[in-house]
């Protein structure tokens, strides 16, 4: 609940502190004195619109502070906490205007965003009033009001958890498909690549074999030239190197006959001719075996080409396209073997829709009954509230497609006057009628909003003993919540726990705003002049004292 607010600089108020209590707290006080401008307060603290409007002219900047107690609210400190703001129990939101439109919001200290003080904004503070945004407006929250009428909050979570399951089954039916579409367009591709590795029938190492294969083919005729006229001149003409090498060998051996000195010259010589003459043999041998085979090139040029080609595409190794092969053979396998039959998750989803159809229906009986009742509770509770004529429907329509909420739409239509059809509240409900047909709800459904809320108009177009009516339902409600309202009518003013008199003031040329805590004297006082006007009189004093005693004793 709210404990503290601080006002600088906002439209006519130039500073107030002020602290509350729980209950029910009334602002009184004549027209323009400033009392709006707390509601105006209020709604910048719990996220509502900004204007440089607001800021009081003649100065640049303008702050509201609000100190609520959060202990028992702990959604709030898990928000507080997940956004990294500390709290022992206290949320301080400062919101500062500048006319330069660079705004600022603090929550404990801590800079945030409007988005954070937005959401949490609606479970701090609920304001009904002519041009706030509430509940009633929304038919979004309509559904909530009925079901929190009907306490079938368990039976909703159900069919929201349903539906939930529903779609996440619906989901993976859909990804199911998906996945067998790009599967089969994945099998086509790599059964197709794992065919062609194959039909390769690689083996590591055979493209160095096949360069080398392809380059003696390619200079078969010249190697066999080059190999048989190396031959020749060695061995095999009538003029040869070996033949040359014999003769001074033979002169060698015969010089080292005479000087043993040459033994070891005449042998190194011996050996290269035995050199030669084997390098000569096995050149003559070469070249014997040297054969041209044109075919046989063609053949090894065209796998050449292949490799290269399979290089290009698949990898740069031999040994690696093998084991690209391999692996893609095996998820070749593994595609065609997939096991998870799209019949067995079709199953699935027709139970889950069923299953959800059967607790929506439920869901919605539950509904009906409740809608009946609570039409006949709140046609009640309004018609005690200065409108003898309202009718309220709940209108139940069934949806074309199930929502996580259930299978209807739900809906309050109102018609304010005899003769007229019901309708949606924001097109035929006025600011005061929505407040008071806000009471007649709390009335029946006294929780569930933040811990503050607060009526504004509530009182407009009634009197009399009407107005007591309203005091009294404003006090019922405060037993639950923290509750302000201003009003003008002093019968609802008597049931204040805590009466605040906002009046204007002028110092030193400037239009401010004073607030006065009124005790019992006082309130007699501010009683009277709600009644009398300025002119107190001491019958009016008796008769505002006479409703301060009806209050205190309903």
């Amino acid at each position: 609940m709210l404990t503290h607010l601080s006002i600088h600089n906002i439209a006519i108020i130039q500073q107030l502190q002020l602290s509350f209590e729980s209950g029910l707290t009334i602002f009184t006080g004549e027209t323009g004195a400033g009392k709006s401008i707390i509601i105006d307060a209020l709604s910048l603290v719990s996220g509502g619109r900004a204007t440089a409007e607001l800021i009081r002219s003649g100065v640049d900047e303008a702050v509201v502070e609000a100190l609520f107690d959060i202990s028992n609210q702990p959604e709030i400190s898990l928000f507080l906490e997940n956004a990294g703001i500390a709290n022992d129990g206290e949320l301080l939101v400062k919101r500062i205007l500048n006319r330069s439109g660079r705004n600022r919001i603090y929550l404990n200290g801590s800079m945030a965003t409007l988005a954070q003080l937005t959401e949490i904004g609606s479970t701090l503070v609920t304001i009904h009033g002519q041009h706030e945004s509430q509940t009633l407006l929304k038919p979004d929250s309509h559904p909530m009001l009925l079901d929190s009428f009907a306490g079938c909050h368990q039976q909703r979570d159900a069919v929201a958890a349903a539906f939930n399951r529903w779609q996440q089954l619906k989901d993976k039916l859909e990804q199911f498909d998906q996945q067998e579409r790009e599967a089969a367009q994945r099998l086509d591709l790599i059964s197709w690549q794992a065919e062609e590795i194959e039909k390769a029938a690689l083996q590591e190492g055979e493209d160095e074999e096949l360069n080398e294969q392809q380059q003696l083919l390619a200079h078969a005729g010249k190697l066999t030239a080059l190999t048989g006229n190396a031959f020749e001149a060695l061995y095999g003409g009538e003029q040869t190197v070996l033949g040359d090498l014999r003769k001074l060998c033979a002169d060698v051996q015969e010089a080292a006959a005479i000087d043993a000195s040459l033994d070891d010259t005449a042998r190194l010589l011996e050996d290269s001719f035995l050199q030669l003459e084997d390098i000569a043999l096995r050149l003559r041998d070469y070249g014997a075996k040297i054969e041209a085979d044109p075919g046989q090139l063609s053949i090894i040029e065209d796998r050449i080409d292949l490799l290269h080609r399979l290089k290009r595409k698949y990898a740069p190794t031999i040994g690696e396209i093998i084991a690209l092969g391999r692996k893609m053979a095996e998820e070749r396998d593994e595609l065609l073997g997939r096991s998870r039959s799209r019949e067995e998750l079709e199953h699935d989803v027709t139970a889950a829709r069923e299953k959800l159809e059967q607790m929506a229906d439920k869901l919605s009986t539950t509904r009906k009954k409740a809608a009946k009742e609570l039409t006949s509770r709140l046609v009640e509770e309004v018609r005690q509230l200065a409108m003898p004529h309202a009718e309220i429907t709940v209108v139940l329509e069934r949806l074309p497609q199930l929502r996580a909420s259930g299978n209807e739409r739900v809906e309050f239509l109102f018609s304010p006057n005899p003769g007229e059809l019901p309708r949606p509240l924001g097109k035929v409900a006025s600011g005061g009628e929505l407040s008071r047909l806000m009471l007649a709800f709390k009335q029946i459904l006294p929780e569930g909003e933040a811990p503050t809320i607060v009526f504004d108009e509530v009182d407009t177009g009634i009197g009399g003993a009407v107005a007591t009516v309203v005091g009294r339902k404003l006090k019922n409600v405060s037993a639950g919540q923290q509750v302000f309202c201003i009003t003008h009518l002093p019968q609802v003013a008597a049931f204040a726990d805590e009466h605040l008199r906002v009046e204007k003031q002028v110092t030193d040329g400037r239009t401010g705003t004073r607030l006065t805590l009124l005790e019992k004297a006082g309130r007699v006082d501010e009683l009277a002049r709600m009644m009398a006007g300025e002119s107190i009189t001491e019958t009016a004093r008796e008769h505002a004292a006479g409703l301060l005693q009806q209050a205190a004793n309903s």
